[in-house]
C-alpha cells in the first residue's frame, strides 16, 4: 500500500493509469499474490484505486492530491530522510552542534575580505542595490570564472557560461530542461543527499551505482546503462560527497565512453573542486562540455549567505537555460551576491584563503581522524582534501540509532542512510571535520555509540533501559 501511495504522491502513477497485475506486482516485490490482493482491496475501500472486472486495478479519477515530496518515497525514519536532515541542520539555533552539517563554520571563512567588499557596495551605482539581476548574471564574474575553468583545462567562451542563485538551482535548472515525469537518472550510491531531494521533485526514477575510491563502480554504470538507459548521472568528480574520493583517469574515460555510448548527459557538480591541493581529472575537461555539464558554486569556500552558482554547458543549451532562469526566478542571480563575489575573487586574496584553509584542513582531517579511531569509527579513506570523513562505525552499531540518540542531546549527526539510495549504509556516517572542535560533541558521540552497543531484549528495549 505504502508503494502504491508513494507512486500516486510523486505522479508516478497519475488518474486513469493502470496499475501492474497482482502477480507482476508479487513477483516484484518479494511477497505472495494474496498480499497484493489484500493492498488493492484496501486501497479501493479508501477510494484510491478502482477495479475494473476482466481489467485490473487503475488509479482513481478523484485522486488529484498535491505533490507532498515527503510523501513520494514510503515514510522512513526521520534520522536518514533527507529533509528532515537538512531542516535539523538549517533551522537549529546557534547551541546545536552540527557535526553532520555540510558547510563550514563561520570563523574559516574570509570574513574581512568580504565586509570589505560590502562596504565597496555603498559606493557602487544605484542600479546595482536595486534593479534585477541580468539574465546571464554578472559579465565581469562569468569573465573571472572563465579564467577558473581555464585552471581545470576546460576550454569555454563566454556564451557557454551563466550564473544563477544558487549551485543548487542550476541543477534544478538542467533538470527541467532535461527531464520529464518518468525518466531515470543514475546517481552515486552513496551520494549528496539533495541530489535524491532535488529528483523527487522532478518526479524521476532515481538509481544508484556504488561508488569506490576511484570513482563509481564502472561494470555496473555499464550495466545500468543498458538495461535502464537513463537520460542523465549526477556526480562530483573532486573530493566526493560523502565520501573523499577522487575520480581517477581511466574510470573518467570509461564513463564518458559509456556516457556516449547510451546518449547520456552528465551533471559533474564541482563545490568542493577549490579544496583540492592538486587539480584531479574532471569529465567537463575530458568532454569538451559537449555532454558534461559543470555546475559549480562559493557556498563552500566564500559564503552560504551570499548565494551564487553557474552553469558551464553547451552554447545552445546555455540558451534554453537562460530562458528557464528567467521563467522561474524573472532574470539572474542576485547583483549584490555577484558583485561581493567577484570583488572577493579578483582582490587577490580567495587563493591565500583557499591556500590557509587547504593546509588547516589537513590538519584537522588527521587529528579527527585519530579522534575517531579512538572510539573505534575508522575512516573509509583518507580523502586528498576538504572537510569530510566518511566513515565505518564498529561491527554491530548502527549509524541510524546513533545520530538519533545524539539528537536528543543537540547534536546534529548525519548517518549513512541519508546519502545511500539502496539503503545499504547502515554502518557508515559522514562527519565534517571542521564542525568537531566542540569537546560537548565528543562526550555525546561516546554517550551515543554506547546506547547503540547496547543488547536489545525480545521487547525491543535496551538493557540499560530495563
Amino acid at each position: 500500500m505504502s508503494a502504491i501511495r508513494a507512486k500516486i504522491a510523486g505522479r508516478a502513477l497519475a488518474a486513469g493509469d493502470r496499475l501492474p497485475s497482482i502477480r507482476s506486482l508479487a513477483a516484484s516485490m518479494g511477497v505472495s499474490p494474496s498480499t497484493v490482493v489484500e493492498a488493492y482491496d484496501r486501497l479501493a475501500a479508501e477510494g484510491q484505486i478502482r477495479a475494473r472486472r476482466g481489467s485490473g486495478f487503475y488509479v482513481a479519477p478523484t485522486v488529484t492530491s498535491p505533490l507532498a515530496l515527503s510523501e513520494v518515497e514510503p515514510r522512513r525514519d526521520r534520522a536518514v530522510d533527507p529533509f528532515w536532515v537538512s531542516r535539523q541542520s538549517l533551522d537549529t539555533d546557534a547551541a546545536v552542534l552540527k557535526p553532520g552539517c555540510g558547510w563550514l563554520p563561520p570563523e574559516w571563512m574570509p570574513e574581512a575580505a568580504l565586509r570589505r567588499a560590502v562596504r565597496a557596495l555603498a559606493r557602487a551605482d544605484e542600479g546595482l542595490l536595486t534593479d534585477y539581476g541580468s539574465t546571464r548574471g554578472a559579465l565581469v564574474l562569468r569573465r573571472l570564472l572563465l579564467t577558473r575553468l581555464a585552471d581545470d583545462a576546460i576550454t569555454a567562451s563566454i556564451d557557454q557560461l551563466m550564473l544563477t542563485g544558487s549551485g543548487t538551482q542550476g541543477t534544478d535548472l538542467v533538470c527541467r530542461f532535461l527531464l520529464r515525469p518518468g525518466d531515470t537518472v543514475l546517481v552515486d550510491d552513496p551520494c549528496y543527499f539533495n541530489f535524491r531531494a532535488l529528483l523527487r521533485a522532478h518526479q524521476v526514477k532515481i538509481i544508484g551505482v556504488p561508488y569506490t575510491p576511484s570513482g563509481p563502480d564502472v561494470a555496473r554504470f555499464e550495466e545500468v546503462l543498458a538495461a535502464d538507459r537513463p537520460r542523465l548521472y549526477i556526480t562530483n568528480s573532486a573530493l566526493h560527497n560523502p565520501t573523499g574520493a577522487t575520480l581517477s583517469l581511466p574510470t573518467a574515460h570509461r564513463l564518458l565512453t559509456a556516457a556516449a555510448a547510451h546518449d547520456l548527459t552528465i551533471i559533474e557538480d564541482d563545490i568542493f573542486g577549490d579544496f583540492e591541493p592538486e587539480r584531479s581529472p574532471r569529465l567537463a575537461a575530458l568532454d569538451g562540455l559537449n555532454r558534461v555539464i559543470r555546475i559549480g558554486s562559493f557556498s563552500k569556500t566564500l559564503s552560504a549567505s551570499v548565494r551564487c552558482g553557474y552553469i558551464a554547458a553547451r552554447a545552445d543549451w546555455i540558451e534554453h537555460l537562460v530562458d528557464l532562469q528567467v521563467a522561474t526566478s524573472f532574470g539572474g542571480p542576485s547583483p549584490v551576491a555577484t558583485e561581493i563575489i567577484a570583488r572577493v575573487l579578483a582582490g587577490g586574496g580567495y587563493r591565500k584563503h583557499m591556500d590557509e584553509l587547504r593546509q588547516k584542513l589537513t590538519r584537522t582531517r588527521r587529528d579527527v581522524a585519530r579522534k575517531l579511531q579512538t572510539l573505534g569509527i575508522e575512516p573509509w579513506l583518507m580523502p586528498r582534501g576538504g572537510f569530510f570523513l566518511w566513515c565505518r562505525l564498529a561491527s554491530g552499531q548502527d549509524a541510524t540509532q546513533v545520530a538519533r540518540t545524539a539528537l536528543e542531546e543537540d547534536v546534529v549527526l548525519a548517518p549513512g542512510n541519508v546519502f545511500s539510495v539502496s539503503q545499504t549504509a547502515s554502518a557508515f556516517m559522514r562527519f565534517n571535520v571542521a564542525q568537531m572542535n566542540d569537546p560537548r560533541m565528543w562526550d555525546v558521540m561516546r554517550r551515543a555509540l554506547k546506547t547503540a552497543s547496547e543488547p536489545i531484549d525480545r521487547r525491543g528495549l535496551r538493557r540499560s533501559g530495563l
